[in-house]
C-alpha cells in the first residue's frame, strides 16, 4: 500500500503577492500553487486573468482577503496586441477563424483618430466567453456548446490607451481602464473601427489599482526561495488600502475596537480609515460626525 504524504501544515499567515502569472494556467491554478508555496489557511485573487493573459495578479493571504474587493473594483492597466485581418468565436488566439476582412493601410495618424473614438465612458457589450452568469450558469458554458445569447451592454470607462507600436497587421497598446472592461471586445471593437476585424494575441496586465507588475515575481521565483525569503516579499494584508487615511486607536481603546466595539476618538468625520495600535493594523473604520470610531471590518493578526 502506499504511503499516503505527510500533510501539510498551514499557517495563518496574512498578507498580499504581486505575482507575476505566466500564461497557459488559469488564475485559480496560480493562486493555489501561491497559496501551497506559503502554506497559508486561505487565499483569494483580485480579479481573474484568462489562461492566454499574463501579468500582474495580487494574491491575497489570510486577512488581506478582507481588503480583495477593493482591488477588484479598481482600476487596471494592460499592454495588448491586436491581430487584424480576421476575428475569432472566443477574441483571442484561442478561437476558430470566425470573421476575415482585408486590412486597411494603415498609418499612425488612422490608428490615433481611431483610438481616440474609445477614450472616456463608453459602452461594451460583455462577450460570450467570460464568466459572467445567465441563470446560474457562466456564459463561457454556453458558448462552448455554440449557444449565443443576448448580452446587454455596460457601461465601462478607458482612461488612456497609448499607441505603443503598429505592424501591416496589428496594433500594440497600453490601455488604462475600470473594472469590468474587457480587453478582448474593445480589441475586437477597434478593429471594426479600423474598417476589419480583429483578435488578441498579447495580453498582458501591468498595473492593478495602486500595484505594479514586478516581473521578476513569478512562480519559479517563489519556488526558489526559502520559507522565510518567501515571507518577506508578502505586503502587510492591509497594502490594497494602504492609501486610506490612517489613525492610532484612543489609547486602551485596542481590544475592545478588535471586538467590534465602538469608541469615542478626537477627529474629524471619515467614511473609511485604517485603525492602529502603533505598528499593528487593527482593521478599517468609519469616523461618525458625532466623533465615533465605528469598526467596519476587523483584522485578526
Amino acid at each position: 500500500m502506499k504511503a499516503s504524504s505527510p500533510k501539510i501544515q498551514r499557517r495563518h499567515l496574512s498578507g498580499v503577492f504581486l505575482l507575476n502569472k505566466p500564461l497557459g494556467i488559469s488564475s485559480n491554478a496560480a493562486l493555489q500553487r501561491v497559496r501551497w508555496l506559503y502554506r497559508a489557511q486561505k487565499a483569494g485573487h483580485t480579479g481573474a486573468l484568462d489562461p492566454l493573459a499574463s501579468g500582474l495578479l495580487p494574491v491575497c493571504l489570510g486577512e488581506a482577503t478582507k481588503f480583495s474587493h477593493y482591488l477588484l473594483d479598481s482600476v487596471k492597466r494592460y499592454q495588448t496586441t491586436v491581430f487584424l485581418g480576421h476575428s475569432t468565436t472566443t477574441g483571442d488566439v484561442e478561437g476558430e477563424v470566425l470573421l476575415e476582412k482585408a486590412v486597411p493601410e494603415l498609418s499612425e495618424a488612422l490608428i490615433q483618430d481611431t483610438l481616440a473614438q474609445f477614450i472616456g465612458d463608453i459602452q461594451q457589450v460583455p462577450p460570450m466567453y467570460s464568466a459572467l452568469k445567465k441563470e446560474g450558469r457562466p456564459l463561457y458554458e454556453l458558448a462552448r456548446k455554440g449557444i449565443e445569447i443576448e448580452r446587454e451592454a455596460r457601461p465601462i470607462t478607458i482612461l488612456a490607451i497609448e499607441f505603443l507600436s503598429f505592424t501591416e497587421n496589428s496594433i500594440t497598446l497600453d490601455i488604462t481602464c475600470s473594472k469590468g472592461t474587457y480587453i478582448r471586445v474593445l480589441g475586437e471593437d477597434i478593429a471594426k473601427a479600423l474598417g476589419t476585424y480583429g483578435h488578441l494575441t498579447y495580453l498582458h496586465r501591468i498595473k492593478t489599482g495602486h500595484f505594479d507588475l514586478i516581473p521578476s515575481y513569478t512562480i519559479e521565483y517563489l519556488e526558489s526561495l526559502s520559507e522565510a525569503e518567501r515571507d518577506a516579499l508578502l505586503l502587510p494584508a492591509y497594502a490594497p488600502v494602504d492609501h486610506f487615511p490612517k489613525v492610532q486607536v484612543p489609547e486602551g481603546r485596542a481590544e475592545y475596537f478588535s471586538r467590534g466595539m465602538e469608541s469615542n476618538i478626537e477627529h474629524e468625520a471619515a467614511e473609511q480609515v485604517l485603525v492602529f495600535d502603533g505598528e499593528k493594523c487593527l482593521g478599517l473604520a468609519e469616523i461618525t460626525d458625532k466623533k465615533r470610531l465605528v469598526p467596519k471590518r476587523v483584522l485578526n493578526l
